[in-house]
């Protein structure tokens, strides 16, 4: 199968950018983008013999025609002899979440899941959908991150997801389908220009190329100008992080931020989001944010929320988090240990873990009977930690500790019997605790609304 020699520079440019990655996944939806992407890669596959190829196929379960669809996708992929994955996702949308966000949401998530270090995803965007790409998030105001549209390679999970055609017209891959004689599948509701996307590739752009035929290359050119902008903004805030970051990952300190002028904050607190895995809130959420966390008392805890994310202050810190799961303080569970161990206990906070380790944790002696009891602070609890000659009240220990106030509740206290041994996220009871060479149970909680790390 003969190739265009731009299309086979571009393949060339990305994976050998990209040695380290031995297994390519193309996101085939059967369209014709990533047919042709697939297509591209199959009859250029003996250039890398030291590279796997797959194909993955994530059914939304939106469209009547899906089953079909699926059963073409496989077809295409028996007959190039490339291995198929399908995948099926709830596309459904989050209350004021749009379908398309959604959709969009849930396949990275299918995609992600399947990276590793040595692999790749390769999708079929173009030229054409970067210039649309630029236009939408100029229209909703966005900053230089958000006009970079795009990128050509970019991180995804644990692996990379690379996008080689960007450079390409979609006229040249449908020149490319044609004279291969690619069958393909075309959604009707790509066509619906009640999708925002889908007004500006139907209505918007054509106009625009009527005047100037060269404004998807434009676009694209604008594009990637304000990645580099948004490169030297990334830099600038890595610089600040290192002023104003804590050991916790999930916090800044306030008193250095405000150091900062007010462009810098915003563009530092920005980066530092997107680090720790969360949202970044618009302008308006983001100066809300600034205001009233900065601004207040020391001894005020303001929150501000905002679509999948919130940040509070405590004390001198800024902290951030997804929003906390609804949680009744009043609930127990029962923990069994298994021969092997302890298996992960499923609570409403997160799973709760045990990890074997040397001279830390809960002494073996003190989880002989190999079972635990979960409970959460309702009040009036009293613990004796490491370190202390006495017990205490909990709740004092707690502050002591500096553990925020919303995630006090949240912590699983561990009780044999009526004895409380463990108190996850502050520490071990004096009388079980493992001494320096002993061997022991960690108990480590994985916490849903926590970023960057679990609780310990």
């Amino acid at each position: 199968m003969a190739v265009t020699p731009l299309s086979c520079a571009v393949l060339t440019s990305v994976l050998s950018a990209h040695p380290h990655c031995r297994r390519l996944i193309v996101g085939y939806s059967g369209g014709m983008d990533s047919h042709v992407l697939l297509h591209l890669l199959a009859a250029e596959r003996a250039r890398w013999p030291e590279r796997g190829l797959e194909a993955i196929y994530v059914d939304h379960g939106l469209q009547a025609a899906s089953a079909a669809w699926r059963a073409h996708a496989a077809r295409v992929c028996r007959e190039l002899e490339i291995a198929f994955r399908p995948r099926q996702i709830d596309a459904r949308p989050s209350p004021g979440e749009s379908p398309e966000a959604a959709a969009r949401r849930a396949r990275y998530a299918v995609f992600a899941a399947e990276l590793d270090p040595e692999t790749a995803l390769l999708t079929g965007h173009h030229g054409d959908d970067q210039a649309e790409t630029l236009l939408l998030q100029l229209l909703r105001g966005a900053g230089p991150h958000g006009l970079a549209a795009m990128p050509a390679a970019a991180r995804l999970g644990r692996g990379w997801l690379l996008r080689p055609l960007l450079e390409t017209r979609r006229a040249e891959l449908l020149r490319y389908a044609r004279r291969h004689q690619l069958h393909w599948i075309e959604d009707a509701s790509n066509n619906n220009t009640d999708f925002d996307r889908n007004y500006l590739r139907h209505r918007i752009l054509p106009l625009l190329e009527q005047r100037w035929p060269a404004v998807s290359r434009n676009l694209s050119r604008s594009a990637r100008l304000c990645a580099e902008s948004a490169d030297w903004l990334d830099t600038a805030a890595r610089s600040d992080l290192v002023t104003i970051s804590t050991e916790r990952s999930d916090a800044l300190n306030i008193a250095r931020l405000r150091q900062l002028s007010e462009p810098r904050q915003r563009n530092a607190v920005r980066y530092w989001l997107r680090q720790i895995g969360l949202p970044v809130p618009d302008s308006r959420q983001l100066r809300h944010l600034l205001h009233d966390i900065l601004s207040a008392r020391h001894d005020r805890q303001p929150c501000v929320r905002w679509p999948g994310g919130e940040a509070r202050r405590y004390q001198h810190r800024l902290y951030a988090m997804l929003p906390p799961p609804a949680h009744d303080p009043r609930q127990t569970f029962s923990w069994q240990a298994t021969a092997t161990g302890w298996p992960p206990l499923d609570l409403p906070v997160g799973r709760l873990q045990m990890q074997r380790m040397i001279g830390k944790g809960l002494r073996l002696e003190a989880l002989s009977d190999g079972s635990l009891t979960v409970r959460f602070r309702t009040g009036g609890e009293r613990f004796q930690p490491i370190g202390r000659r006495h017990s205490q009240e909990l709740k004092k220990l707690l502050q002591h500790a500096e553990i925020p106030p919303w995630q006090r509740d949240h912590l699983p206290l561990l009780y044999r019997d009526r004895h409380l041994v463990a108190v996850v996220g502050l520490g071990i009871a004096a009388d079980q605790a493992t001494g320096l060479s002993e061997a022991g149970w960690q108990p480590v909680l994985d916490s849903p609304s926590s970023v960057g790390s679990g609780i310990l």
